[in-house]
């Protein structure tokens, strides 16, 4: 009977603990969905975790020692096909100690006859540099506006984390690709406002001069 007892209980147990998993697994994976249902939550979502290598900001280099380990930072560069813009890095790629500022700069044109607004994602890979990868200063922390035909050349300043070299799962990484995408900006509100101001009114209350038949004078 004792026995009896011990097995029921010992089969109980293992229901709950699955019972238990499962209810964690579910909770787990709504608070993942609802990170991806809000925009906003879903940012910092990734930045907190560096998920899908998206890289972190910082006010400034922390103080440590600078790292003796080199890392290759590559940048790569592209367009949503819905922007009619020419962007790509000015370097190919940098060798840098962790723990040491750098500055990268990237060019944009406007092909286009219009003032557009254009957005930056971006991300790192391996994804999993990305929590160790942190920018001071970057052109995707706003929305660009350019005329019609206008080159800016856009920096980011950026440097990587020490830790990431003690970090077991990245202590392997040796090269680092800092990717950029430009999209258009849902609001286009600040190019049609630019629109305006460099389109030349039209005097709508003036009528042309009336000539006579034949182009004669009289």
């Amino acid at each position: 009977m004792t026995e009896h007892r011990n097995i029921h209980r010992r089969s109980a147990g293992k229901r709950t603990n699955g019972t238990v998993g499962v209810v964690l697994t579910v909770v787990a994976a709504g608070m993942l969905g609802l990170a991806f249902a809000s925009e906003p939550l879903y940012r910092t979502f990734c930045q907190v975790t560096g998920y899908g290598g998206t890289t972190q900001k910082a006010e400034k280099v922390p103080e440590e020692v600078v790292s003796a380990n080199l890392i290759t930072v590559k940048f790569d560069a592209n367009v949503n096909r819905e922007l009619p813009w020419r962007f790509h890095p000015l370097q190919r790629e940098v060798t840098v100690h962790p723990g040491e500022e750098t500055l990268a700069f990237y060019e944009a044109t406007n092909m286009s006859d219009k003032p557009i607004v254009g957005s930056a994602v971006f991300n790192v890979s391996p994804f999993k540099a990305g929590s160790y990868f942190s920018k001071i200063a970057c052109f995707c922390f706003t929305e660009q506006v350019l005329k019609p035909g206008e080159t800016v050349q856009m920096p980011v300043s950026f440097f990587v984390d020490p830790e990431m070299t003690a970090d077991p799962n990245t202590a392997d990484v040796t090269t680092i690709t800092l990717s950029y995408t430009f999209y258009p900006a849902e609001d286009q509100k600040a190019a049609q406002d630019l629109h305006v101001q460099v389109t030349p009114a039209i005097d709508r209350t003036s009528k042309p001069a009336l000539r006579a038949p034949g182009g004669g004078n009289g």
